[in-house]
């Protein structure tokens, strides 16, 4: 499909209509986020993988939309200290009116797997990086939360040797790093999940078993609910929730939102099938995306019924303009990388 074909997303802007368009090129893994500063709106992709699905396909590119203008901008890409040029399956989160990237892994020429330690704010207005302190336990396929527009948390991801069931905390006051309640269940990775008032609500993922003396992947039906003490950001008080179907999904996003005036936290898209960066398992099996959506209420501690939207997965991420949620690039059916921009109308059934 060329570009020019691709369909432009409608977006409500103070009464006007204006187009949030498609990505520059198809992109997948990349790390997405949000932010409004100075009055000024601003999408960002950052890194992630090409169309060719190959270790040589992964990139450091950025690109930034500015909502209510044309196109998508190229920015600097995402220094790297290594000679390694490209990562996926990074995180990207907005506080205190800076983009933030942290982790990812990138694949060398042998075929190993690199898991990044670099983190870095990005000023959308000036365009410039700033180095921010290492992760200390480097995680790629985490899940990235900001809270109080001060902290950050990693909550699990792969680190180099395996999955972890830290919860590391960045704190932007201070520029340091701590260790907060470690996360209940299986350590894992490519899980998904999202803050709704204190609360974070995670699921999924996949974790390590022991079969035989081998080590084997699987996905980890499993979610989580954390209650963040209002005295201490460290403590989170966790217990474990219902899941919604039994059946875990990987690479799948989640983002709080108002839904019917409740506060929720949405699930969707990812896979059933745990696979590799080109979208195939282990066993060869090509992964298809979900279109189930999942609707979470702390408050009611209980899962709502939702309308299915469109299946993408391979997502590090979801964003939220004027209450609107979109994916940005991923993978669609038979693992087609794609440059769109989706919006997903969430609706509860009744």
């Amino acid at each position: 499909m060329s570009m020019r074909s691709l369909p432009l997303v409608s977006l409500l802007v103070s009464g006007s209509v204006l187009a949030l368009p498609p990505l520059p090129e198809p992109v997948s893994n990349n790390a997405v986020a949000s932010a409004t500063v100075r009055g000024k709106t601003y999408v960002i992709s950052m890194m992630g993988m090409g169309q060719g699905k190959s270790s040589q396909d992964m990139h450091n590119k950025v690109w930034v939309h500015t909502v209510g203008e044309f196109g998508w901008s190229s920015m600097p890409e995402v220094p790297s200290q290594t000679r390694l040029t490209g990562r996926v399956a990074a995180s990207a989160v907005a506080l205190n009116n800076n983009f933030f990237v942290f982790g990812g892994y990138s694949v060398d020429r042998q075929g190993n797997r690199n898991t990044s330690v670099e983190s870095y704010r990005f000023n959308p207005v000036t365009q410039r990086y700033t180095r921010v302190n290492p992760i200390p336990v480097p995680v790629d396929d985490t899940l990235a939360l900001t809270y109080q527009d001060r902290y950050v948390y990693l909550v699990g991801g792969w680190s180099d040797d395996g999955a972890v069931n830290l919860v590391q905390v960045f704190d932007n006051f201070t520029q340091q790093w701590s260790q907060a309640t470690p996360m209940p269940g299986k350590a894992s990775y490519g899980l998904a999940g999202t803050i709704v008032n204190d609360h974070i609500v995670f699921c999924d993922g996949v974790s390590l078993d022991y079969q035989s003396g081998q080590r084997v992947k699987a996905t980890e039906p499993a979610c989580y609910q954390g209650k963040i003490n209002a005295r201490n950001a460290l403590r989170i008080e966790w217990q474990p929730i219902p899941h919604p179907t039994g059946q875990a999904r990987f690479r799948m996003a989640a983002i709080e939102s108002t839904v019917e005036g409740e506060a929720v936290a949405v699930f969707m898209g990812g896979s059933k099938t745990f696979y590799h960066f080109d979208g195939i398992s282990e066993q060869g099996m090509k992964a298809q995306p979900e279109a189930n959506v999942w609707l979470y209420s702390p408050a009611k501690q209980a899962w709502l019924a939702a309308k299915p939207t469109t299946p993408v997965m391979d997502l590090q991420g979801l964003v939220k303009v004027n209450n609107t949620i979109y994916s940005i690039g991923g993978m669609l059916a038979d693992q087609q990388v794609t440059p769109q921009v989706i919006q997903h109308r969430i609706e509860r059934v009744k």
